[in-house]
């Protein structure tokens, strides 16, 4: 059949509020041009991020009710680890509240002034997390990932000429840790060749760096391989994993992402030193090594989520999905990130919006558009979310302009995408129209979660 059905049935439902577009100018208004000030009740079609939005199964939901909440060494637990251990093969398993905090105890404990970790590319709580540790974030992404037109299977690659040019340049002993992303979320949502993870091994091997795997999306990448590598092809997705994580010395998790899970996230790694160092820090920020700020149930679910994920009915359904929107995009002329990724499209803002420089942020004006359009709520990935200033004051743009438009898993139907599709189109249309904006409040860290902006005129 060429029609590629939901591998699921709809058993709970959850009501759309829908505003006007003079409503949504308001509603925008007050929230300063920014989405993320934007209440949930106002937006029709929510693509802000695909982490923790995803629906639950029915299995995920009676895995719940069997949680057992004791403080210390439930059945939870163990099941969880079991479910972490079966895909990744590492030894200590650390569970924790989200990714950041994944995160924040990892660079805690292994940044600080003077070190570097070097990425494919990382994304914005993992780059505020190695610069409140007083790091640097370095992003080495293959040149194919730098063209968002370009068609290449695995534009998410780390570039490993460069990685071994940063390392001799930096000082390995200055490098705690190489860290590859999987899918390249700002890089577009590519995917990273199981070929380039071996070389990046290699590398890492040869000067004595640990090798990280950021598996948010380790599934939707798996996929890739077995669709896009050869000698992959008649591997099943967990076969594919295993080898995967077998380059690796330890791994971060949002499982939040893929595992279908509402919260939650865990480290992974084969050092025991090191293991005992995060575990300490852990009591203190999240809880007991057990339970690590999650409650019983939501071990449940993470544990449940991480076996269906790696259902290839379902992710051939979720892969098709994204590339559906893209042939809509391409019949209109729409400039976004090809191929398409795996959990999300990725408007071009910069080519969409060309009359808008850098400085004047086209992405969040794009996103702002879509929202006063049809109610559709993006996110930028560009100079607000990635853009430095020099000691003058003056923006050092982002390398990408982009807008991001992610899928939550499970949630949206055929008919959704195709709203979407045609609101982007009907702000394609006017798009010489869209004013930049400027930043009227900002923090010093991650300040797209809270930035305030105004139009400019």
């Amino acid at each position: 059949m060429k029609t590629i059905i939901e591998p699921f049935k709809i058993k709970s439902v959850e009501p759309i509020y829908f505003t006007t577009k003079e409503e949504r100018i308001n509603i925008l208004q007050q929230a300063f041009y920014n989405p993320f000030l934007i209440k949930a009740h106002n937006v029709i079609i929510d693509l802000l991020t695909d982490s923790g939005t995803s629906a639950m199964s029915s299995e995920q939901w009676a895995g719940i009710m069997r949680g057992d909440e004791s403080y210390a060494g439930s059945d939870s637990f163990f099941r969880f680890e079991e479910a972490v251990y079966s895909i990744t093969n590492m030894k200590y398993i650390i569970p924790t509240h989200q990714g950041r905090a994944s995160e924040k105890i990892l660079f805690s404990i292994l940044g600080g002034k003077g070190k570097y970790f070097i990425s494919n590319t990382l994304f914005d709580t993992t780059r505020a997390n190695i610069e409140f540790s007083g790091a640097e974030g370095i992003d080495l992404l293959c040149d194919e990932g730098k063209q968002p037109s370009l068609i290449a299977p695995f534009k998410g690659n780390i570039n490993t000429e460069a990685l071994k040019k940063t390392i001799e340049e930096k000082g390995a002993e200055n490098i705690p840790l190489v860290i590859i992303t999987i899918t390249n979320n700002s890089g577009g949502g590519q995917p990273v060749s199981m070929q380039n993870i071996k070389e990046a091994k290699a590398i890492c091997t040869h000067y004595n760096i640990p090798l990280f795997i950021d598996a948010c999306r380790f599934s939707e990448n798996c996929y890739f391989i077995k669709q896009r590598e050869k000698g992959y092809e008649n591997k099943n997705i967990q076969e594919i994993a295993n080898e995967l994580f077998s380059y690796a010395d330890g791994c971060t998790m949002s499982a939040k992402k893929d595992a279908f899970a509402n919260i939650g996230g865990f480290l992974a790694m084969n050092n025991e030193a090191l293991a005992q160092q995060c575990r300490n820090l852990l009591i203190i920020t999240e809880g007991f090594p057990t339970y690590g700020g999650l409650a019983g149930r939501d071990l449940e679910a993470i544990a449940i989520g991480l076996k269906e994920i790696m259902d290839e009915n379902y992710l051939k359904y979720r892969i098709r999905s994204i590339e559906y929107i893209g042939e809509k995009l391409d019949a209109a002329g729409v400039p976004y990130i090809k191929p398409t990724g795996g959990h999300a499209i990725y408007l071009d803002a910069k080519n969409f919006l060309p009359h808008i420089t850098a400085e004047q942020y086209p992405g969040q004006a794009l996103c702002c558009e879509l929202f006063i359009e049809g109610g559709v709520r993006g996110v930028e990935i560009g100079t607000v979310m990635f853009g430095k200033y020099d000691a003058d004051g003056k923006t050092i743009p982002a390398p990408m302009e982009l807008v991001r438009l992610a899928i939550p898993r499970r949630v949206y139907t055929q008919s959704h995408i195709d709203y979407v599709a045609e609101v982007i189109i009907e702000v394609f249309k006017r798009r010489e129209k869209i004013k930049g904006l400027q930043i009227t409040f900002e923090t010093p860290l991650l300040r797209h979660f809270t930035a305030q902006f105004k139009q400019l005129n």
